[in-house]
C-alpha cells in the first residue's frame, strides 16, 4: 500500500487525495517529531510560568480572561474537545473526514502547534487502522477552524464518541481504538485547542473537488465537441489562431480538446447545407470561452489550495524564536472564496451544456433531427424529460452558486464576529459538482443519441469510441421509448468513473 510520509512541510495535492480517497497509509518523519518535541518544550515552559497564556493557561475565545490553574489545564483541554464536539445532521463522507484529519496531522507536524509527539502518532494510528470518526454537516463557521468537525475527530483520539470501523460500522471509538491496540490520548495545555482550529475540512473538500472537475472539464469539452458534431456545426470557430488572439489559457486548452476529438469527422461544416445558418448558437460557438473560463477558475482555485496546505493553520501558534502568538490565521476566507468562484463556474458550465441539449431535441433548432430524438414521435416521448431533468439539475446548481462566503454570522458573545462559512461553501460545491456529473451525462446520452441519428454520414475516430464504450457501459442507443432512468443512471457512472475521458483519450492521446 502506498505510503505518505508527513513532514514539516512539503505535503501535495496527490499526498492528500491518496490518504483520503486512496487509503493510503501514514507515517511521521523523523524531521517532524523532531519539530514537535522542539515546540512542545517551548509550550511546557510557558505552562510552568505564572504569567497566561492564550490556549496554554487561559480559557478560550470569549473566556479567554480566565487564567486557568495547573490542575484544572488538562480538563480544560478535554472539555474544549467535549463541548466543540456539537454538530448534527447527516454524516460526513468517509473522504472527507479522512482529508480533514490528515490536514490536521499536517499542521500539527509543523512545528508550530505545540502538540506532543506521541499526539501526532495517535493520529496516525487512527487514519491507519481505517477508523473514521462521524462528523456532522452543520457545526463550523469557517472561522478559529472547523471547529465542530475537527471536534468529532479530536474526541476519537481520546477514546469518545462514535466512530466508524473499517468494515463500515458504527461503534463507540474507545472500542475501536482497543481493538487495533491504540491507546487514548490524554490531552495536556494547548493540544485539545490545537486540534480544531484550521480550515482542514474546506481545504480537504477544495481539492477533492478540483480533482473531480479536472477531469468534469474535460468531459464537458468531449461532449460538446459531440453536440457540435450532432448538429452539423462548424469546427472553424475552434481553430488555435482564433484563440491566440484571446489568449486565455483555458480557453486556448478547450478548444484544442473539441478539435482534437472532432478531427476527422464528416459531420461538422454543413452548416450551410439545406437549411443554412451563418452561425452556430452561442451554446455551441462559445463553448471554449466559457469552459476556458471555468479552467482558468480552477487554476486560481489550484494556487490557493497549495498556498493553504503550505500553511501552519493554527491559533495560537509556536515561533521559532520561542514566542506563542495569537493571529486570525485560522480565518477561512481565502479558502471560501475560491470554493464559491468554482461553484459559479461549474453552474456555467452546465448552464451552457443544457442549453446544448435543448437544441439536439428541439426539430426546429437541431436541423433535421426528429423532436426530442424520438423513434415515433408522438407515440415516443423520447428524451423529453430526459432534458427536464437535466433542467432541474441546472436550476439547482443555479441555487448552489450563491456564495456562502459573502455571508457572515457572529458567534461567541461576539468575539468571533466575522465568519467565512467556508465549510458550508464546500458542502455545497459537493453538490454542485455531483449535479454538474448528472448534467454533462444528460448531455452525453443526448449528442450520441442524436449523431447515431445522422445517417450516412460517420463521426469522428473519437467521437465513434466514445459512442461505442458509452454503449458498452449500458447506455443504450436511439429506439423506441424505454424506462430511461437506468440508461441515463449508466451514463452518470461512465462519466464519473472516467470512462467518457478514456474512451476519447483512446483516439486523441492525453486532453489538456
Amino acid at each position: 500500500m502506498h505510503t505518505v510520509v508527513v513532514g514539516t512541510s512539503g505535503l501535495t495535492a496527490s499526498d492528500v487525495l491518496a490518504v483520503a480517497r486512496g487509503g493510503a497509509r501514514v507515517e511521521l518523519s523523523g524531521e517532524a517529531v523532531a519539530a514537535l518535541a522542539a515546540a512542545r518544550e517551548i509550550v511546557d515552559a510557558l505552562a510552568a510560568k505564572p504569567e497566561p497564556v492564550y490556549g496554554v493557561s487561559t480559557g478560550f475565545g470569549a473566556l479567554a480572561t480566565r487564567h486557568i490553574s495547573q490542575e484544572l489545564r488538562a480538563q480544560l483541554q478535554r472539555n474544549i474537545v467535549r463541548s466543540h464536539a456539537a454538530g448534527l445532521g447527516p454524516r460526513v463522507e468517509r473522504e472527507v473526514v479522512r482529508a480533514l484529519m490528515f490536514l490536521r496531522l499536517k499542521t500539527v507536524c509543523s512545528g508550530h502547534t505545540g502538540v506532543r509527539p506521541e499526539v501526532a502518532q495517535t493520529m496516525a494510528d487512527v487514519l491507519n487502522a481505517g477508523i473514521t470518526p462521524v462528523v456532522h454537516e452543520y457545526g463550523s463557521l469557517g472561522c478559529s477552524g472547523d471547529l465542530a468537525p475537527l471536534s468529532h475527530c479530536a474526541l476519537t483520539l481520546m477514546g469518545e464518541g462514535d466512530a466508524e470501523g473499517p468494515d463500515g460500522t458504527v461503534r463507540p471509538a474507545g472500542e475501536l481504538l482497543a481493538e487495533h491496540g491504540i491507546a487514548p490520548v490524554e490531552l495536556r495545555e494547548k493540544e485539545g485547542l490545537a486540534l480544531l482550529n484550521g480550515t482542514d475540512g474546506m481545504l480537504g473538500m477544495l481539492f477533492m473537488a478540483l480533482d473531480d472537475l479536472e477531469m468534469l472539464y474535460k468531459s464537458a469539452d468531449i461532449t460538446a465537441a459531440l453536440s457540435l458534431e450532432a448538429l452539423l456545426g462548424t469546427d472553424k470557430v475552434l481553430a488555435p489562431e482564433l484563440h491566440a488572439i484571446r489568449p486565455h489559457p483555458g480557453q486556448g486548452a478547450s478548444a484544442a480538446n473539441m478539435l482534437a476529438v472532432l478531427r476527422g469527422s464528416q459531420l461538422t461544416g454543413h452548416h450551410q447545407d439545406d437549411a443554412p445558418r451563418v452561425q452556430d448558437a452561442y451554446s455551441v460557438r462559445c463553448a471554449p470561452q466559457v469552459a476556458g473560463a471555468g479552467r482558468d477558475t480552477l487554476a486560481h482555485a489550484r494556487l490557493v489550495a497549495e498556498r493553504e496546505l503550505a500553511s501552519a493553520v493554527d491559533n495560537p501558534v509556536v515561533l521559532p524564536d520561542g514566542r506563542v502568538e495569537s493571529n486570525g490565521n485560522f480565518h477561512g476566507a481565502p479558502v471560501a472564496y475560491v470554493l464559491d468562484f468554482l461553484a459559479i463556474a461549474a453552474a456555467d458550465l452546465g448552464s451552457i451544456a443544457e442549453r446544448r441539449t435543448d437544441r439536439l431535441l428541439d426539430k426546429n433548432r437541431s436541423h433535421g433531427l426528429p423532436p426530442f430524438l424520438a423513434d415515433d414521435a408522438g407515440v415516443d416521448s423520447g428524451l423529453m424529460i430526459a432534458q427536464y431533468t437535466q433542467a432541474a439539475l441546472v436550476s439547482e446548481m443555479k441555487r448552489l452558486a450563491v456564495p456562502a462566503s459573502a455571508d457572515s454570522i457572529p458567534s461567541s458573545a461576539m468575539q468571533e464576529d466575522h465568519v467565512s462559512m467556508g465549510w458550508s461553501a464546500a458542502r455545497k460545491l459537493r453538490s454542485a459538482v455531483d449535479n454538474l456529473t448528472r448534467i454533462i451525462a444528460v448531455e452525453l446520452y443526448a449528442a450520441t443519441r442524436a449523431i447515431e441519428l445522422r445517417e450516412g454520414l460517420t463521426p469522428a475516430p473519437a467521437s465513434q469510441s466514445v459512442i461505442e464504450a458509452v454503449r458498452a457501459a449500458g447506455v443504450e442507443g436511439p429506439g423506441p421509448d424505454r424506462f430511461l432512468a437506468p440508461d441515463l443512471a449508466a451514463a452518470d457512472a461512465f462519466v464519473r468513473g472516467g470512462g467518457l475521458v478514456a474512451a476519447a483519450e483512446k483516439v486523441t492521446g492525453p486532453l489538456q
